[in-house]
């Protein structure tokens, strides 16, 4: 009696374990692979061939697969869910600024150089201070000074190359400013020279035309006085 037992046990694990590849295999039911199995006399080949009559199981040509994640319905699309996120907390990313800033000012330092040499150097949240009270005074300032080879950046352990590149653009920007100011200054002191020695070339020329026409006079009373005596 153990002995037919045990067989049953095993016999009965063997369908279950059949019934349960049927049915992942051919996408159907428990019950429905159960009942094919039984018909097929548990051949697992035949009862996928008496699903396919029934029409439970799709022709191998029918069958299709995509490995773009946009035919999985399980999966999100990343930029939905961002837009999402966007739109139920607008003013999470204003925190996450503010939280950058201010972690950016209490590990940096910011520098005033002239000629590659350090002239100035303060705490960048004393130097944003300064600023923000101040503004109407200080912005003026400092841009004037990038015009006469004043120069800024900032040091310390935060990222700082997206701060220094755009410092390094405005200080580019005044080179040129500076640059076309000077060729301005030449072009207008070369005209000043040029309307200079043109007015001295109209005044000698006028001097000149004087001294020939007195020339003349005095040759023409020459030649009178010796006819009247």
């Amino acid at each position: 009696m153990p002995e037919q037992n045990s067989l049953r046990m095993e016999e009965n694990m063997e369908r279950l374990d059949k019934a349960e590849r049927l049915r992942e295999r051919a996408n159907v039911s428990y019950e429905e692979a159960k009942a094919a199995l039984e018909q097929a006399n548990d051949d697992l080949l035949d009862a996928m061939l008496i699903l396919e009559k029934q029409g439970k199981v799709k022709q191998p040509g029918q069958s299709t697969y995509s490995t773009s994640y946009e035919d999985q319905t399980q999966y999100v699309k990343v930029q939905e869910k961002v837009e999402e996120q966007k739109k139920q907390a607008p003013g999470r990313n204003i925190g996450r600024l503010v939280r950058r800033g201010i972690h950016f000012v209490t590990h940096t330092s910011f520098y005033i150089t002239f000629k590659e040499k350090t002239v100035f150097a303060l705490p960048s949240w004393l130097a944003a201070l300064i600023i923000l009270f101040s503004w109407k005074l200080s912005v003026p300032a400092l841009l004037i000074a990038l015009l006469f080879g004043v120069r800024y950046r900032f040091e310390g352990d935060d990222n700082i190359k997206e701060a220094n590149e755009f410092l390094s653009k405005a200080g580019s920007f005044a080179d040129g400013v500076q640059s076309e100011l000077k060729k301005g200054n030449s072009g207008r002191e070369g005209t000043r020279q040029e309307e200079t020695k043109q007015e001295g070339t109209r005044q000698e020329e006028t001097r000149q035309e004087g001294t020939g026409q007195e020339g003349t006079g005095q040759e023409e009373t020459q030649k009178v006085n010796p006819a009247e005596i």
